[in-house]
């Protein structure tokens, strides 16, 4: 979900980004799900629309998976298309098994679904609302037997939580476990740290895995069951869905269908990796699995035989938008609004370490396209599949081309800066690594926005704080309130992400503080052995009785700073992966022997000034003791040091 670069590549050229597709497929076997009796209105084909047939898609999706496979960083991957209630196509690339040249089976192949978990999560919610168990608008620590703190008076609802605007900081300590017996339960993850609430809640999109997890553990104690018990007897089910679990393992009997991650088609098998946020993020899934839960959100909750929800429900999921930003999709509840071309796309991407997935439906088209495969492809490839989809099937209608505003220079003049990304934490250590991440809004000189890290996009003005690049058509728009930035962000992002006005010192001035710091303190460390042997020699001059102790002791300090800084240049790229608990305790340690030995500087420097003639000795006393003030403020500030250790 931070992935910011890939997230927005232009459809067409990352489709192209690839070529040759591993020799195993499959054709789609239709799965029997017969759609609703409904009558349903005469479908207009636009002007150079194909047609929606297995005959058609079929085809094309295997030209487009040979396009993405050919460079190797796919291992496996499934597609299916549904369209009227019924699978048009279901297709298996690469293989599940590399070493085994097990084949991808679209009907029984697992694939890690990320966060497209919290779609079945949120259908859950609105089960259990159908049944006047739950209240969408209603404070969420009716339902909890712990307390959500409010912010600024204002309770978090399950409709922050389906929107990702309930405000919490981003969390990534054990998100995941490396094996079975590290992996905590999401209700005992959810209670051991309430991450901060940074932002109103209904205001700032930011996705958030601790909220969605947070509304499965609210599934739970309303309906009496595990989480991932009430998902297999409310939706799997009903709907004949053999091959999707929420388990950890899974569970006997389709553990041999769950491919392992793969980073590429010719990279080692990685263990399978347990999610401790599970309704979150913890759903594996096969293709035409996905494919029955598509259909029944596509036919108003209804499968064959199974009504999933009530169509007064998925109406209000699909028809419902909060949109943070006017001129860009918004989110629906629980769906991320994907729209295109005018086109409305309700949807949701997911990725992990190893899997990355999609799921777009077209409801006003009855249809809809999940993607998910093995393996790191380039660019932001199942949202471009996903657009290229959109593009041939359900073409928009020409348009002229609008003309830029006369307001378009003022206007990029006011957004033009330094942003960070809305999903960040500010309570703990992650504030430093985001630091580091800045975006950079310019001005070209005709007046266009330039975003150098998303691409090489050129934004036209063509309605108030709304631009357009021509070459792809994607749209940038910003949220202004008083002539000042709020917010803003693209089309081809999630919009449960959007960037906002950097505060603070940027990153270099950051940078530059650290640097002389560390520079002091390398200088002070290396000075001290030369030192040492121009005394023994009888150059300089001698330290007074008493004071050789205390000198020693303070050059001694430098060393812990260099560790402790040493020690975080390793751990911040690493936060998030299992295992380091032990590292992180030994690194306080470091920190707070590198605090606490500014009291030996301080009474180094003040010998020191007592000294007659020990003019060089004072000066780097001064700059020493200056440094690990300026130390400690840098570690308070950045939450570097503390009794507790959360991320």
């Amino acid at each position: 979900m931070k992935a910011i670069a890939p997230a927005i590549a232009r459809s067409a050229r990352l489709v192209l980004a690839a070529a040759l597709a591993m020799s195993a497929s499959h054709s789609y076997a239709q799965i029997q799900i017969t759609p609703l009796p409904e009558p349903k209105a005469a479908t207009i084909t636009q002007i150079g629309a194909h047609e929606l047939t297995g005959g058609d898609v079929g085809p094309w999706l295997d030209e487009q998976m040979a396009r993405a496979m050919s460079n190797g960083g796919i291992a496996g991957a499934v597609a299916v298309v549904v369209k009227d209630g019924n699978v048009v196509a279901s297709k298996g690339y690469g293989y599940a098994n590399v070493a085994a040249r097990k084949p991808v089976d679209p009907a029984s192949t697992m694939f890690r679904a990320a966060s497209v978990s919290e779609l079945f999560t949120w259908t859950a919610v609105m089960q259990l609302a159908e049944q006047h168990k739950l209240e969408l608008d209603a404070d969420i620590n009716r339902y909890l037997d712990f307390q959500i703190p409010p912010r600024d008076g204002k309770a978090v609802t399950l409709r922050d939580l389906m929107t990702h605007t309930a405000g919490f900081e981003d969390v990534l300590r054990d998100r995941y476990a490396a094996d079975a017996a590290t992996l905590m339960s999401n209700e005992a993850w959810l209670k051991r740290w309430i991450p901060a609430r940074i932002y109103p809640a209904g205001d700032v999109p930011a996705h958030s895995a601790y909220g969605a997890a947070l509304a499965g553990y609210i599934v739970q104690r309303v309906s009496g069951m595990p989480f991932d018990t009430y998902v297999e007897r409310h939706i799997f089910m009903p709907l004949g869905m053999q091959h999707a679990s929420f388990r950890q393992p899974l569970p006997a009997d389709v553990q041999a269908d769950a491919p392992p991650g793969y980073r590429s088609a010719e990279a080692s098998p990685q263990s399978f990796a347990r999610r401790t946020a599970a309704p979150a993020e913890g759903l594996s899934i096969s293709g035409d699995d996905m494919a029955r839960f598509m259909i029944a959100h596509l036919q108003f909750g209804r499968a064959g035989e199974a009504q999933l929800l009530e169509q007064a429900s998925v109406k209000a999921m699909h028809d419902y938008l909060r949109a943070a930003i006017p001129g860009l999709p918004g989110m629906a509840l629980g769906f991320a609004r994907m729209d295109r071309d005018g086109q409305v796309i309700l949807g949701h991407a997911g990725g992990i370490a190893d899997f990355h997935s999609l799921v777009a439906l077209f409801p006003e088209q009855h249809a809809g396209i999940f993607i998910a495969m093995d393996g790191h492809p380039d660019g932001g490839w199942p949202r471009a599949l996903a657009d290229a989809f959109d593009a041939r099937y359900f073409p928009p209608l020409p348009q002229l081309k609008s003309p830029t505003l006369p307001t378009a220079k003022q206007h990029a003049g006011q957004i033009a800066g330094r942003y960070a990304s809305s999903i960040t934490s500010q309570s703990n250590v992650l504030a430093l690594r985001d630091l580091f991440q800045p975006l950079w809004v310019g001005v070209a000189a005709d007046g266009t926005l330039r975003v150098p890290q998303l691409g090489a996009e050129s934004w036209r003005e063509v309605k108030p704080y709304v631009w357009v690049d021509d070459a792809s058509g994607h749209q940038l728009a910003a949220l202004v309130r008083d002539g000042k930035v709020r917010m803003w962000s693209i089309d081809t992002l999630s919009p449960a992400q959007v960037f906002l006005p950097a505060s603070g010192w940027a990153p270099g001035r950051v940078a530059g503080v650290l640097m002389t710091l560390l520079a002091i303190f390398a200088l002070v460390a290396l000075s001290w052995p030369v030192v040492a042997l121009l005394r023994r020699r009888n150059i300089g001059i001698a330290l007074p009785e008493g004071d050789e102790r205390w000198y020693r002791l303070s050059r001694i300090v430098p060393i812990f700073h260099l560790a402790f800084a040493g020690g975080w240049a390793l751990m911040l790229p690493r936060l998030g992966a299992p295992h380091l608990d032990m590292r992180l305790l030994l690194l306080q340690i470091v920190g707070v022997l590198a605090v606490l030995g500014t009291i030996p500087v301080a009474i180094e420097t003040w010998r020191a000034w007592r000294t007659p003639g020990a003019w060089w000795r004072r000066l780097s006393d001064v700059v020493l003791l200056m440094a690990c003030l300026g130390a400690i403020a840098f570690i308070v500030n950045f939450h570097l040091l503390g009794p507790g250790y959360n991320y």
